[in-house]
């Protein structure tokens, strides 16, 4: 689906990927439905995207706000017409500490945005999604899905929950004019961990340098394109595409490897 004269839902849009997301959409000549739960950020989105002439209406809610995310769909097509394409973007990670001593209310927290909060809005829009001439859902999972992380392993598994949701929505819609992809990114520059509440180490510090992170609008550039190509699967970034072979190779020898390097983040 070409994603010009069309109307696009981004989640997370106040802010790193979300917000690339929405100055690449706009520059190919869609309009940008920009929500996010943080009002300030997203305004500033609206404002890049309008000095760049484009069009875009912002909405201030949480994901895992059931009854919002239920009204979205009506305020959008208020705002600027019916949708013709969601992407859910918006996620957090959980605190860099293992199982055993994660607070089963961080892992409520994370399943609730990562998973919940995309099911929601999925099946509050797929049903104007499926009335248009042709339509598009992107979901944005991680290559924590398939590469397990030390210290993030219910992100991990809220994000293979996505992954499998839509896989099985894509076979589902295979005969409709709905197309879906999903999304396995690597390490992106974006602040999703500070928008988690949770500490990382400083930009150019020893820790950081270890994980080369790629541009978040680079990634947002190859998100677009999987759009307009109706790509089913993708992923963003050298450490995503190398881990997604060696997990299926080598599952074993790949969680070896990522302990590794990531083991010195374990709270």
């Amino acid at each position: 689906m070409k994603v010009r004269n069309k109307v696009i839902v981004v989640t997370g849009a106040g802010s790193g990927m979300g917000r690339e997301l929405a100055l690449e959409l706009v520059r190919r000549g869609a309009s940008v439905a920009a929500v996010d739960m943080r009002a300030a950020p997203l305004a500033e989105t609206a404002k890049l995207v309008t000095a760049r002439g484009g069009r875009i209406s912002t909405h201030p809610l949480n994901i895992t706000d059931a009854k919002a995310v239920a009204e979205l769909p009506a305020a959008v097509t208020q705002a600027l017409g019916q949708a013709d394409g969601l992407v859910n973007n918006a996620g957090i990670i959980q605190p860099f500490v293992t199982i055993n001593e994660l607070d089963i209310a961080d892992a409520e927290r994370v399943m609730n945005v990562n998973f919940y909060g995309p099911l929601r809005l999925v099946k509050a829009f797929l049903p104007g999604l499926l009335a248009r001439d042709e339509a598009h859902i992107l979901n944005v999972s991680s290559m924590g899905a398939y590469a397990p992380v030390p210290g993030q392993s219910i992100y991990g598994a809220s994000k293979a929950a996505v992954k499998l949701m839509t896989e099985g929505l894509r076979s589902e819609l295979l005969e409709t004019n709905v197309g879906v992809t999903i999304v396995f990114p690597g390490a992106t520059a974006t602040n999703i961990a500070q928008n988690s509440g949770m500490s990382v180490p400083a930009a150019g510090s020893t820790e950081a340098s270890k994980f080369p992170q790629l541009a978040a609008d680079v990634a947002a550039r190859k998100m677009v394109d999987a759009i307009e190509n109706n790509t089913p699967r993708i992923t963003t970034g050298r450490d995503a595409k190398t881990l997604d072979i060696l997990s299926r190779l080598n599952p074993v020898w790949a969680a070896g490897i990522i302990y590794k390097q990531m083991k010195s983040l374990l709270g």
